[in-house]
């Protein structure tokens, strides 16, 4: 269905097992999908540039999120059901929209870019299962004004958390690499605490 751009709605049925690559990519008036149980992977750049996207109910079946799979995206908020284990790089870059998320505790690593310029983010939670914090991974998220770094994380990479609008850090010992301009053009950062 790629580039069906008058495509409103849609039933997928639970004979469905994957969402491939690209298979709604600029649906832009697509505006809520409903993902059956049958479903256990959403491919790279899916619903990528389905604008009008504001909705959507994950199957709790779901183990992967591939790369760019809701960029661009109108979401105002997603539930990522505990199945899921890997998501992907840009998988929710620039849904600006999206005001909250929690990352589930199968996910292993931030992938780089991953909630880049998710301008609307206000409050994330991040697993004891995260050892990663990708490279760009919150960059200019700039409602994002608070973050707890959970003690399994042992690296945050280059930009991970640029231009965000982060007041307060804590960084904890787990950590052993930081890469360069992490913390870059934070402009109200006041206090970062090492833990």
């Amino acid at each position: 269905f790629y580039n069906c751009t008058s495509l409103t709605s849609i039933t997928i049925p639970d004979s469905v097992t994957s969402i491939e690559l690209a298979a709604f990519n600029n649906c832009n008036n697509l505006t809520s999908i409903t993902i059956p149980d049958s479903v256990t992977s959403i491919g790279d750049s899916a619903f990528e540039l389905c604008n009008k996207l504001s909705s959507i109910t994950l199957s709790n079946n779901i183990t992967s999120i591939g790369n760019w799979a809701f960029h661009g995206c109108h979401l105002t908020s997603i539930t990522i059901p505990d199945s899921v284990t890997s998501i992907g790089n840009k998988a929710f870059d620039s849904c600006s929209s999206l005001t909250s998320i929690t990352i589930p505790d199968g996910v292993a690593s931030i992938e780089s870019y991953a909630f880049y310029n998710c301008s609307g983010l206000t409050s994330i939670t991040i697993p004891d299962s995260v050892t990663n914090i990708g490279a760009v991974a919150f960059d200019s998220c700039t409602s994002l004004t608070s973050i707890t770094i959970p003690d399994s994380v042992t690296s945050i990479e280059y930009c991970a958390f640029s231009c965000c609008g982060l007041t307060s850090i804590t960084i904890p010992d787990s950590v052993t690499s930081i890469g360069s301009e992490a913390f870059s053009s934070c402009f109200y950062l006041e206090t970062i605490s090492l833990s």
